[in-house]
């Protein structure tokens, strides 16, 4: 056995070496026809033998044509490298190439390569769902020929590890290529697109069914006490998988050798000993972060968008934690700062299995309590569910409201409206309440222009009531002839609601509570 480990470890040796003196690799984010972020320093990676020089240059497309930029990189005794190219404004096409220690010729050349506006866009089945599947999806696709507008749709991959790359590439948009993408992220970027007449990159990354904590990097549960549990339960795992390694290794060995003499012998081949992570799954803390975001770390972007939370129904204001792990883990681990975080707040829906008319109510109250992290936005979706469907088909309502975030917040556009009324303080007059709000526009109303609707008042029985509500300049005065002496206001508190207030802007009002009973 003690010649077969040496002979082993000899063997690895030789692959590890022929491995690392191979051409000069990149991560398949940065590839032929991508976006890079325009107007920041630009991180480009990739692989290559340890202590190689490698050589970036930047060109406008073209044969010929002097590059506008050079830079080199040494890579590590791990034979990582990293660089970065310098901002740059809008535009392109441009050429990359990237040229191994004494090689002439570029080992890798990417072409189509434009400057523009990145971002990364995740979450759950509603951000997963596809055009195809969405509302006038036949013309819809017919119409998608925007080649500024590049697609990048990363596959399910969970993992227990950090993964260094996937299965995925850049495309130009066009029918053939938008039919299965993200209706919300295009819809999202179309409507950038047509405000900013600059390239847009559109990452997708996202899995149905799937909660908050698999997308969340450890530093991030480590930025909220709240969620030291999780914590708790990352960093055993890690640590039960190293206490494993030995005997693995032990078993792979000896697969090793068995297989060889099966080989050799033409007998029964056997499995390769499993050696799985406890937390390689796409139900368990980190595990999408792992397989389906660290791999695209740190390509420049200038923001996220999220449309997840159907799966945390039952979390109530932990969710709130979870959302601010996952903002800040995210922000850590791509080391730009407090980039643009703007999410959608889930439509109305009747759960069933069980689930109480306030679970969703729950959920909103968190994600509307998210805002206080900052640069965030919120998209409110109650006028644009379906109680029916968990999947509303309306994706190009849900992708221009998160794009009027974007625009008034990111690209500083004064002209836009981006958010419906957000509940910020009562007042009791007699025997009425009134209701002050933010993000009023220019003026609040009834979408259907009939009595306001979803409105509860409560005496100090805590008992709600349906109540009547009416429009008092840019506030609301709520009353009801059964409560003499109200103490507090709730709104939309149901997860069937599909209340009628908005702004003249047509965006509507988030559902709130004037009490946490």
């Amino acid at each position: 056995m003690k010649r077969i480990t040496l002979f082993l470890i000899g063997f690895l040796l030789l692959s590890i070496q022929s491995l690392t003196h191979a051409e000069v690799t990149l991560p398949r984010v940065i590839g032929s026809n991508m976006v890079l972020q325009r107007n920041m320093e630009v991180p480009i990676w990739g692989w290559a033998a340890p202590d190689e020089e490698i050589t970036i240059t930047l060109s406008a497309e073209g044969e010929g044509a002097d590059p506008l930029f050079s830079t080199t990189a040494i890579a590590d005794a791990e034979g990582n490298w990293r660089t970065e190219l310098p901002a740059m404004e809008a535009g392109g096409p441009y050429t990359l190439r990237v040229y191994g220690l004494g090689n002439p010729a570029p080992t890798i050349e990417l072409t189509n390569v434009l400057f523009g506006e990145v971002w990364v866009c995740s979450g759950q089945s509603n951000m997963e769902w596809s055009v195809r599947a969405s509302r006038d999806a036949d013309a819809e696709i017919a119409a998608a020929d925007y080649s500024k507008i590049r697609l990048f749709d990363i596959p399910h991959r969970p993992s227990g590890l950090l993964q260094q790359d996937v299965e995925a590439d850049w495309y130009e948009t066009t029918p053939e290529t938008i039919e299965n993408f993200s209706a919300v992220a295009y819809y999202f970027g179309r409507k950038l697109y047509k405000n900013l007449d600059v390239p847009i990159g559109l990452i997708s990354t996202n899995w149905g069914g799937t909660r908050i904590e698999p997308w969340t990097p450890p530093v991030g549960f480590t930025t909220v006490p709240a969620l030291e549990s999780i914590s708790k339960e990352i960093q055993e795992a890690d640590a039960n998988y190293r206490e494993q390694l030995p005997q693995k290794m032990k078993e792979i060995e000896a697969w090793i050798a068995e297989t060889r003499a099966a080989l050799e012998t033409d007998a029964r081949l056997t499995q390769i000993p499993e050696n799985r992570h406890a937390l390689r799954h796409h139900a368990r803390p980190t595990g999408l972060y792992n397989g389906m975001v660290h791999p695209i770390v740190p390509y420049a972007l200038r923001g996220a968008i999220w449309y997840q939370g159907e799966s945390n129904l039952q979390d109530g204001m932990l969710y709130h934690e979870k959302m601010k792990a996952l903002i800040n883990g995210w922000r850590e681990v791509w080391g730009q700062g407090d980039f643009p975080f703007y999410f959608v707040q889930l439509a109305p829906f009747n759960y069933g299995w069980g689930a109480g008319p306030f679970l969703l109510p729950a959920i909103w109250e968190a994600q509307a309590a998210t805002l206080s992290v900052p640069h965030t936005g919120m998209a409110v979706t109650t006028d644009v569910g379906n109680l029916k469907d968990i999947h509303p088909q309306n994706k190009q309502e849900v992708g221009r409201r998160l794009a009027l975030w974007a625009l008034a917040k990111t690209y500083a556009r004064e002209d836009v409206t981006y958010s419906g009324p957000l509940y910020k303080s009562m007042a009791v007059e007699g025997d009425t309440i009134r209701l002050r709000f933010d993000f009023v526009g220019s003026g609040l109303m009834a979408k259907d222009e009939q009595p306001l609707t979803w409105f509860e008042i409560a005496g100090e029985d805590k008992q709600f009531v349906e109540a009547k509500a009416t429009v008092d300049g840019n506030t609301i005065v709520v009353s009801s002839s059964t409560v003499a002496n109200p103490v507090a206001v709730r709104f939309g508190w149901h997860q069937s609601a599909e209340p009628n207030l908005v702004n003249k802007e047509g965006l509507p009002a988030s559902p709130f509570r004037t009490h946490p009973w």
